[in-house]
């Protein structure tokens, strides 16, 4: 992925609907590029298979923040109290939503900061192109999106690859065989999912999407809805 997030959202006019969210979720998160103390560890980008998918699993988060990433110095990481500075931010994208954008009933975020996909989900005009997830007709929320996306909390790239994956190996299971692993490279993690965003070969609409996708989200950490 050469392009910034910013600029693949901008050179595109009439996005998929599967296209929009990726880009959009890749701006309201920080980039999952992060360098880890594992040199190894590319995922296995194919339809299945390989052995990463045998030992697939979420790790474990329990008495940590899963936004964080596992950050234990707290330093940064999403409270709970709603005053955070991620979740200030994201709060302020929200209102410009709710107001600039004109989408009234856009949703507050997660205490931890984190947009919540599903009931933006809702939002979205069948019609459109996409607005709802890439900060509005025109881009006129994108400074705002920016500025959240700037001030969410460190992730651990590590832990968010296993959960990818562990979440793409799910969705195979319960159906969805060409849905890819992510992969990670030198410290940097790329969503999996549909083998060409661009051109969806997986039908998110689907009922046997949809059932797979419910059966599969307690596989994602918390700020990766959306990014496969």
């Amino acid at each position: 992925m050469s392009d910034s997030p910013l600029t693949s959202l901008t050179s595109v006019t009439s996005p998929s609907r599967g296209a929009v969210r990726f880009r959009a979720a890749a701006l309201v998160a920080v980039p999952l590029a992060l360098a880890v103390g594992c040199g190894s560890g590319s995922g296995d980008g194919g339809d299945g298979g390989g052995k990463d998918d045998q030992v697939a699993s979420v790790p474990d988060t329990s008495g940590k923040d899963k936004g964080s990433g596992g950050d234990k110095s707290g330093k940064g990481s999403g409270d709970r109290t709603g005053k955070s500075a991620f979740y200030d931010a994201q709060m302020e994208y929200v209102r410009c939503m709710r107001t600039k954008a004109g989408l009234k009933d856009y949703p507050d975020p997660k205490l931890s900061g984190y947009l919540d996909w599903p009931k933006i989900d809702e939002l979205v005009d069948p019609n459109g192109g996409g607005e709802e997830y890439k900060g509005g007709k025109d881009g006129v929320c994108v400074r705002e999106m920016r500025e959240a996306m700037n001030l969410e909390p460190k992730r651990d790239a590590q832990q968010d690859y296993e959960s990818m994956l562990a979440h793409a190996t799910c969705m195979r299971d319960k159906g969805v065989s060409a849905f890819r692993n992510p992969t990670m490279s030198g410290g940097n993690v790329l969503p999996g999912g549909d083998p060409d965003p661009t051109s969806p070969k997986i039908d998110r609409d689907s009922p046997a999407y949809k059932e797979a996708r419910e059966a599969c989200a307690d596989k994602l950490l918390e700020g990766l809805d959306g990014m496969q």
